[in-house]
């Protein structure tokens, strides 16, 4: 790889972390100040409130890109606030499923048009 070529590459990686930064910062911001809850909580909520009303623990790990510890904190602390519910697997006693309550699925809803409006504010013309 040339020189040219080589910082080409990095200054694309670069301009990419920016992009993330400054999305996630402004979504952790708004969310936060709207709803009182982060980009990793509204994460969970989202892909639980997409899930067939359960999802297994360990997806929600691969969907949130968090470690299984941080995950299993997260879920911990929502869990707490009423946002979600855990279960075990019938089949396998290992296993654990984490479900929306009420009050998770509707802080889901109040939070959704204000984790799109940033989406599009920040990612608007941009591809």
């Amino acid at each position: 790889m040339t020189d040219v070529a080589e910082q080409s590459l990095v200054a694309e990686w670069h301009a990419l972390l920016a992009r993330h930064a400054a999305v996630s910062g402004a979504l952790e911001c708004r969310l936060q100040d709207e709803h009182g809850i982060g980009v990793n909580e509204f994460e969970t909520l989202e892909r639980l409130a997409t899930c067939d009303r359960k999802c297994r623990a360990a997806d929600l790990t691969d969907a949130t890109h968090l470690t299984q510890s941080t995950t299993s904190r997260l879920i911990s602390r929502m869990e707490r606030d009423g946002l979600v519910e855990r279960s075990m697997c019938d089949i396998d006693r290992r296993g654990i499923f984490v479900m929306l309550t009420a009050a998770g699925r509707r802080l889901y809803e109040e939070a959704k048009p204000t984790h799109r409006a940033v989406l599009r504010e920040q990612l608007a013309g941009e591809g």
